[in-house]
């Protein structure tokens, strides 16, 4: 009897750590829980505090579009949600102006914004017909044209890239945890107006990660009496969170790899070497490689750029 209950204890507490906690946070978020002002990504501070530009950069984005084409998975019928957000357009357009370093118009709704300035013209015209103050009505000002156009958008979406779990079982008492990470990629790239010119191009990547645990025990402790029971909890990055912080780093590299093309130029040029962009040029330097190759196609030499 004792053994009994010692299981059962054992049982209790593990579910409590497991289970118990999780189901408390739910619960109490259910009816406890405002709306906020959204999250802060791991790259946000750094994008914000880049050194200030001599000169905003007018950029107009017409739309960021998810290039994947894929649909969120689903076991037993075909799903028409899509795998990542529809909105990068306007997470960029936030990333731009958080920046510091560019003026983002509008471009992505231009005919409401055109259909509202013909009812401005309407209005005035009809005030002008019945001579009413006529002559104290503001003109309506021109549009903001760009010199820049950004393009782009969520060009890959790999799921399961790395898979993996682990689990024990010992006499019915026993768990598991299984971890998944998916991969989103992003390309961004600034192109001239005036010729058309592809003047950078930028890709970033961004995993999302995804972790289960379970608990169970599955025993008899006396004749004709079965104990069950089963706990779990699982975890999963939000993939919009995820896109967004991919569309800010490639913001923020786009920014700096246009300082040191000289597309766009830096306030003080002192701040070149300021913390951030010096490490941003560390980070390309370890990445990009030189990858040499032999008449046959196999590897021969794996070099950084100088």
């Amino acid at each position: 009897m004792r053994r009994i209950k010692n299981i059962m204890v054992m049982t209790v507490m593990l579910m409590a750590l497991v289970y118990l906690p999780g189901c408390a946070t739910t619960a109490a978020s259910m009816y406890t829980e405002r709306a906020t002002m959204g999250f802060t990504t791991a790259i946000h501070q750094d994008l914000i505090s880049l050194p200030k530009p001599k000169e905003k950069i007018v950029v107009a984005v017409y739309k960021f579009r998810d290039q994947t084409g894929q649909y969120k998975p689903h076991p037993a019928a075909v799903s028409f949600s899509t795998a990542v957000t529809q909105g990068a357009t306007s997470m960029l357009n936030k990333a731009l102006e958080d920046s510091g370093w560019f003026i983002p118009i509008e471009r992505e709704t231009l005919p409401n914004l055109l259909n509202e300035r013909k009812i401005i013209r309407s209005t005035m015209m009809q005030y002008q017909a019945q001579g009413d103050n006529s002559e104290n009505l503001p003109s309506l000002p021109p549009l903001l044209y760009a010199g820049v156009l950004l393009e782009g958008g969520i060009i890959a979406y790999e799921t399961n890239l790395v898979t993996g779990g682990f689990g024990l079982r010992y006499f019915g008492l026993g768990g598991s945890t299984e971890v998944r990470k998916d991969q989103i990629t992003i390309y961004l790239r600034a192109v001239a107006v005036k010729n058309g010119k592809i003047l950078k191009s930028v890709s970033t990547t961004k995993s999302i990660l995804s972790r289960e645990v379970n608990f169970g025990i599955y025993r008899f402790v006396r004749v004709k009496r079965l104990l069950e029971a089963e706990a779990g909890l699982s975890t999963n990055e939000p993939p919009s969170m995820c896109v967004l912080e991919a569309v800010e780093k490639a913001v923020y590299d786009l920014i700096i790899e246009g300082i040191e093309d000289g597309l766009w130029t830096l306030g003080n040029p002192e701040d070149i070497n300021s913390p951030l962009i010096q490490k941003y040029l560390k980070e390309k330097q370890a990445t990009e490689k030189i990858v040499t190759f032999d008449n046959e196609g196999n590897l021969v030499a794996v070099k950084d750029i100088e």
